[in-house]
């Protein structure tokens, strides 16, 4: 969605790849970066919030949750996702923290510059639940990291929310954090092809996006927002 070097905006030449093919309106959920869109400014595009489906997924499963600012917090484990920190908290009524990754822009590792440091930005989570909110979990060793962060700082249970969940390393090692007690539930959504040993998991948990899309396409082909459930509409 950016350039590191010379190398192509292949986020932008989708875009336009489907223009030409005569797409007039762009869905999508929870882009990396909106300002995507500047590539086709005279189509539509929309990126959706999955927020209320982590909230339900989440209560339902723990539903001693106290969802208030005592209690609870929203954290972004980078700069680059606090509009999506701020959105959920202001969704839940709760305090915003984030991390600033400090890193060593001297060297490559793995084609990335390697984090020194995870410098956290916002009031003492002592005793707090804490919920990690992302776009996407690849390695999942950034998330990991932060979450260990917020451990050692004391906090009391750390709940990752990530709309997309790619496991590209496997599940062992949010296997071991959890069995070590660093994280407790990491929850994404099903808008992505997961692995049957990731569903069997006891801290994994499923935000089921699948009524909002039959509601978000119903709408559509109705052609009348009225057809969706308060919750769901934006005004």
């Amino acid at each position: 969605y950016r350039r590191g070097g010379r190398e192509s905006l292949d986020c932008a030449l989708a875009l336009h790849e489907l223009v030409n093919m005569g797409v007039d309106n762009i869905l999508t959920f929870d882009a990396h970066d909106p300002r995507v869109q500047n590539a086709i400014p005279l189509k539509g595009f929309e990126t959706v919030q999955p927020i209320y489906q982590f909230i339900k997924a989440l209560l339902q499963t723990e539903p001693e949750l106290k969802v208030d600012s005592e209690h609870m917090m929203i954290i972004s484990p980078d700069a680059g996702g606090m509009g999506r920190a701020i959105y959920f908290a202001n969704m839940m009524g709760l305090d915003v923290g984030m991390f600033y990754k400090r890193r060593d822009y001297t060297r490559l590792v793995g084609g990335r510059n390697p984090v020194l440091a995870h410098e956290f930005l916002g009031t003492d989570v002592t005793g707090k639940d804490v919920i990690v909110v992302d776009d996407m979990i690849s390695s999942g060793e950034s998330m990991l990291d932060t979450a260990k962060n917020l451990k050692d700082r004391g906090c009391r249970r750390v709940i990752v929310c990530a709309t997309f969940g790619l496991f590209t390393n496997g599940v062992k090692s949010f296997r071991d954090k959890y069995d070590a007690g660093i994280i407790d539930y990491v929850c994404t959504t099903n808008l992505n092809y997961r692995r049957p040993e990731l569903l069997d998991e006891p801290w994994y948990l499923e935000a089921d996006m699948s009524p909002y899309l039959a509601y978000i396409i119903d709408s559509i082909n109705a052609d009348s927002a009225s057809l969706l459930p308060k919750r769901f509409r934006t005004s």
